[in-house]
């Protein structure tokens, strides 16, 4: 597939060239990029007027094939261009079309205005002059296109070079996503997001966005522990471990038990929960536990570290999460031990510094961490990333904000127990956990609670079979 890779600007530049050299020239792609982009502003604008604002570059040429496309579909267009094209092949587009072209946009008044100032592989503000036109083009058009990104964002860090950029409706990514398309603060202003395929190919080790997972019923011969025993081991606060065996049960594992004392009289363990009292040690010398999950509610005491290490020497696939993040020192895992890491982005921090990490940003933190301790690492956030040693990274599509609740990782890191146990390796089942935990939330009515997500993801489950 080539609709989920996001790729840097260096990365895009290359794939582009790459269709240069396969004989396309530069005035054809950039037909069809326009074409597609133009297709999709004539379904939006449904009759109505449309400005284009075109840069210097290239992406102002985009913009002159889209001016063009539209007129020749009945579209009443006008262009506005405070400078003249820069490049050959925006020369070549710009000749091509035959509408008004204005150098200021004082006297245009449209109902959609499609930017093309300037596109991915923008490093600097906007002069004054150039944001001041847009703000002002964007508050007298009641609908926004951006074409590629909007001006005045760069590409690789989603970062806003400019204040009071305008806010759109829809953004048309032209080949491949860019970062800036996934990441905060700048997906926020771009609306709708659409892919206008132009050809790229797929890019070895391109970031892949996080799709629904391919699930399956089991097989008609499968039992409780070939779909997989998932143990979770409880701590100092019982109610954290508890609510991930709740997600757990409802991830795919054919069986899931929890591993701590408790009252047979209590009422908040469900009858169909096993609860094992004995000694973790005994109870991990169980063979048919196929993943444990620790970390929720253990506490960080020297008893919790102690108990970690033994969990992790077993040597089993697993999955840490919270108080166990922050116990988590390198030479715990055995190589080779299937480990996924969940942390937050406080807990990211501690486990950069016990291993020695130094990098910026999340997604960069995340890659570094999974290649030093040899785990795949969820980086939780508002933009997601799961980081693999072996460089494999994938970012998660934009999750409801309603996800931000106490005992919602505790549900994550249930389900990423879940499908380890059902047989998954460590980077499929974390990508797998975070898409069903997105798409739980989005069968939940908010505002929800942890437990309310917990008992969707057999719903979410089911929309991927």
């Amino acid at each position: 597939m080539t609709d989920d890779q996001v790729l840097t600007v260096a990365q895009m530049q290359a794939a582009e060239q790459a269709i240069f050299d396969a004989g396309t020239s530069i005035e054809t792609l950039m037909d069809i990029a326009g074409s597609g982009a133009a297709d999709w502003i004539r379904r939006v604008a449904a009759g109505r007027s449309v400005t284009v604002l075109c840069g210097p570059g290239n992406n102002g040429g985009d913009g002159y094939v889209i001016a063009r496309r539209l007129g020749e579909a009945g579209n009443k267009v006008e262009v506005v261009a405070p400078m003249a094209p820069a490049t050959d092949a925006a020369r070549n587009a710009a000749s091509l079309f035959k509408g008004r072209v204005r150098t200021s946009g004082g006297a245009v008044d449209g109902d959609v205005l499609v930017d093309c100032l300037f596109g991915s592989g923008l490093t600097r503000a906007l002069s004054g002059e150039h944001a001041l036109l847009l703000r002002d083009l964007a508050e007298r058009h009641s609908y926004r296109v951006a074409v590629d990104l909007p001006s005045g964002v760069e590409s690789n860090t989603g970062a806003m070079l400019n204040e009071r950029l305008p806010e759109y409706d829809l953004t048309l990514a032209l080949g491949a996503w860019k970062f800036a398309h996934w990441r905060l603060p700048a997906r926020a202003m771009m609306g709708a997001r659409r892919l206008v395929p132009i050809g790229v190919e797929n890019v070895d080790g391109a970031v892949r966005l996080v799709g629904r997972p391919n699930l399956s019923a089991p097989a008609l011969d499968s039992h409780k522990y070939r779909r997989g025993l998932c143990a979770v081991v409880a701590g100092a606060m019982p109610g954290a471990a508890r609510l991930a065996c709740e997600a757990a049960m409802r991830g795919g594992a054919g069986y899931v038990q929890l591993a701590g004392k408790s009252d047979s009289a209590d009422a908040s363990i469900r009858p169909d929960l096993v609860v094992r009292s004995e000694p973790i040690e005994v109870m991990l010398n169980d063979s048919r536990i196929s993943a444990v999950l620790v970390g929720p509610g253990l506490g960080r005491d020297d008893a919790a570290r102690a108990r970690l290490r033994q969990v992790l020497a077993r040597g089993l696939p697993i999955v840490v999460d919270a108080d166990g993040l922050m116990l988590l020192e390198p030479g715990m895992t055995s190589e080779g031990q299937e480990v996924v890491l969940t942390p937050h982005d406080g807990e990211l921090e501690t486990l950069c510094k016990s291993f020695a990490v130094i990098a910026d940003g999340r997604m960069a933190r995340a890659q570094v961490l999974a290649k030093a301790s040899g785990a795949v690492v969820v980086a939780k956030g508002p933009d997601t990333v799961i980081a693999a040693p072996d460089g494999r990274t994938c970012l998660l599509p934009p999750a409801s904000s309603w996800l931000s609740v106490a005992g919602s990782g505790d549900v994550l890191a249930g389900i990423a127990a879940s499908r380890l146990a059902n047989g998954c390796e460590a980077f499929v089942a974390a990508c797998e956990a975070v898409w069903l935990h997105s798409a739980a939330a989005r069968h939940c009515q908010p505002p929800f609670t942890a437990s309310d997500l917990a008992h969707a993801v057999s719903r979410a489950y089911a929309s991927a079979l």
